[in-house]
């Protein structure tokens, strides 16, 4: 399985770089497109250099999407393109993954409609489905995560979903989790 992270400037670093290594440990391809160009910074200034560029991306190569949170997820909520990526992951049934603000973004697209979430608590509002009160959240196709303190265990999700329960053990035991 291939998976697709998009940011854009102000993405909340430890959702992203956490996530991101525990699949690549679980040797699960996953790519960073930054919306714009080929670097993307974090909202404490650590920036990914050498990623591929939303634009240049062709998203129906891949099995899943990840959308880390941070207050980049306003310059997401605008962006038609990721907007677009997102619903097509979603409604074809693919992987669609967010963790605390990215879920909110979804919620806003009318996606958590019926679905059981979780987001960044403060960010809840009524998206028509039930929102869960505990760091990861699990919905057919749909993973979604509160806050930055949920990114292992948002990965731990991905993993599972991708790869099973087995080897999802197998990676937490290799971090002695």
């Amino acid at each position: 399985m291939k998976l697709l992270c998009i940011m854009d400037n102000g993405f909340e670093e430890l959702e992203a770089v956490g996530t991101i290594a525990l699949l690549r440990r679980a040797g699960i391809t996953i790519d960073v497109a930054a919306v714009k160009g080929h670097e993307v910074a974090g909202r404490f200034e650590l920036t990914f250099t050498n990623v591929k560029a939303l634009d240049e991306v062709d998203p129906e190569s891949y099995d899943g999407v990840f959308l880390p949170g941070g207050p980049h997820y306003q310059k997401i909520e605008q962006n038609d393109q990721v907007k677009g990526i997102l619903k097509s992951f979603f409604e074809k049934g693919k992987l669609t993954a967010a963790i605390c603000a990215g879920p909110t973004v979804l919620g806003h697209m009318g996606l958590l409609k019926g679905k059981k979430y979780t987001c960044f608590t403060s960010m809840n509002e009524d998206f028509g489905g039930t929102y869960v009160d505990q760091y990861v959240v699990t919905d057919g196709n749909l993973i979604t995560g509160r806050s930055a303190a949920a990114s292992i265990d948002m990965a731990f999700a991905i993993i599972e979903y991708v790869l099973g329960q087995e080897e999802c053990e197998k990676v937490k035991q290799s971090v002695y989790y």
